[in-house]
């Protein structure tokens, strides 16, 4: 990886980072990620113009993600609501691909090599360590980020399938976003009101503005994975667990010891190693 890359992907791990500290920061957080939503369906109307259609046998598995992105959108929501980025943000991060890793060891019966036994041990630990000694509303935060995590588990899982039957991942990807920012608009709705769709109040600005950096975010590392070897870049990216915790205590105010860090820098360890 040359040093332009290596400075892109942590780029993105920083931006990816950021936009979440925006979401948790705000006052109205599902508002705020509905308008982030915004943002990706404007950018996905002519990208899905730009690219054939999925092929039908996609349909289904593009639909059910959709689904689950709303879930996992919500989800994310209400554990910032209880939670600090800090402890939410690593915990849904390194559940989410343990889950998938361990998914796959039992279902195709095989015992793991080294990098992906210390990825398990290393994000066990750094799970253990941000969940120790927790009160009622932050063990609430941890159930709930613990769900996002398995949603992003599932959606993961099924985009791998839906992409293979797509035909090409350009135009899964758009429809995919597409739907999602159609649906996520319809549970604001049900929940807040039409209030929960307006435009006005300085905050909205901030969302959109998360919304286009979710984008950068994933173009970034996009194009990083064409000039790059996937597993370094996906190693690479997890470094955003640690630059939540840090940003989390910069502009949060949320309490940054020693020991969440190093739990943070484990998670981000262990993740690293299953992504490799």
């Amino acid at each position: 990886m040359t040093p332009l890359l290596f400075a892109l992907v942590l780029l993105a791990a920083v931006l990816h980072a950021t936009w979440n500290a925006l979401l948790r920061g705000g006052p109205d957080r599902l508002r705020a990620m509905t308008l982030m939503s915004f943002a990706t369906t404007a950018a996905s109307i002519p990208w899905a113009a730009s690219v054939p259609l999925p092929d039908a046998a996609a349909w289904p598995w593009l639909v059910a993600s959709a689904l689950l992105q709303t879930g996992y959108s919500v989800f994310l929501v209400l554990a910032y609501d209880t939670g600090d980025l800090g402890q939410v943000y690593p915990v849904a991060r390194g559940s989410a691909p343990l889950l998938v890793t361990l998914a796959a060891v039992v279902a195709a019966g095989e015992m793991p090599g080294w990098p992906m036994a210390a990825g398990i041990a290393l994000v066990s630990a750094g799970l253990l360590g941000l969940v120790r000694k927790l009160d009622s509303a932050s063990r609430r935060a941890v159930l709930l980020a613990l769900a996002t995590g398995a949603v992003i588990a599932t959606y993961t899982t099924i985009d791998g399938i839906g992409v293979r039957r797509a035909g090409g991942s350009g135009g899964y990807a758009a429809w995919m976003f597409l739907i999602y920012g159609a649906v996520l608009p319809v549970v604001c709705v049900a929940i807040r009101g039409w209030g929960g769709l307006s435009l006005r109040g300085g905050h909205s600005v901030r969302a959109l503005g998360g919304g286009l950096l979710s984008l950068l975010t994933y173009g970034t590392v996009t194009f990083a994975m064409t000039r790059a070897p996937i597993g370094a870049v996906s190693a690479l990216r997890e470094t955003s667990v640690v630059f939540a915790a840090v940003i989390g205590h910069l502009f949060l105010g949320e309490r940054l010891t020693r020991w969440r860090l190093l739990a943070c820098a484990a998670v981000a360890a262990g993740v690293g190693l299953l992504g490799w």
